[in-house]
Order: structure tokens, then sequence, then C-alpha cells
């Protein structure tokens, strides 16, 4: 059985990130465990300090497909590239020009979202980053 993953996101904006990570994926607002009504009332079990700049979100695939994606506030800033970053894949039907013109408008879609393209690999895949610089991409999936 292959073990299932969640992928967590260091940030400075939670909020800023989250509503980015919405946009690009099609998540929402993970909600809390049960049985808790709220995720304040889940993590007053874990009695942490109060810290008025902690602030984190928690995403999920609608579907329960993909992976969960937590998104916490830390103090220090990003220095160095990802290690490890997340593809996003458009559909790869059609002729190469159509998976092209998917894939640039897809690029389109996030940079009014709030992304940036960092480079273009043209007819292959869009390097891009997130509000906070997080490196991801945008490329064709399988046909």
């Amino acid at each position: 059985m292959a073990a299932h993953i969640d992928l967590t996101l260091d940030c400075r904006d939670a909020q800023l990130l989250a509503a980015f990570w919405k946009t690009a994926l099609g998540y929402v607002d993970e909600p809390p465990p049960a049985p808790f009504k709220t995720r304040e009332e889940w993590l007053a079990q874990f009695d942490l300090p109060d810290d008025p700049d902690d602030d984190a979100a928690w995403l999920c695939d609608p579907a329960g497909v993909g992976p969960r994606l937590s998104i916490l506030t830390v103090p220090e800033p990003k220095t160095a590239k990802n290690r490890l970053h997340i593809d996003i894949r458009v559909p790869g039907h059609g002729t190469p020009a159509e998976r092209w013109a998917r894939v640039r408008a897809e690029s389109d879609r996030l940079t009014e979202a709030g992304g940036s393209v960092l480079e273009e690999v043209d007819g292959h895949h869009f390097v891009m980053a997130d509000p906070e610089g997080n490196e991801f991409c945008v490329a064709a999936g399988p046909a």
C-alpha cells in the first residue's frame, strides 16, 4: 500500500497563500477533525502558547484525491530555491499547439491570481512562483 502524503508550505502570510493555492488547485478549506467544530477548538487541545502572529490554513482536494496542504506562518523569510515543488498539470490531449495553449492559459490564470512567471520553456512548461516566491511548474499532463 502506498503512503498518503500531505504537503506543508512555510510562509509569511498564510491567508494570502491559502487564497492563491485554492485558486491554483481548486482546493477548499479543510474542515477540522471530528469531533471538533472549529480549527480553534481543535488547536486548543494542544495547549499551545498564544501568538498573535501564528496563523495557518489547511486545504484539501474536495474530491479527496490530492494531498492535503498545510500552510503555516513562520518568522523566517524564504532564502533559497525550493528543494521540492508542485507541478500543476493541465489536460494533455490534443495537438502540441492545443496542449501549449492550455498550459499558457493556466499560466495566465495563475498570474492573474498573484503568481509570477520565472521562466518559459517554450512548448513545454512554465516555471512560476506563488505570491511568496515558492516555485512551481505548469505543464501538460498525460494525454
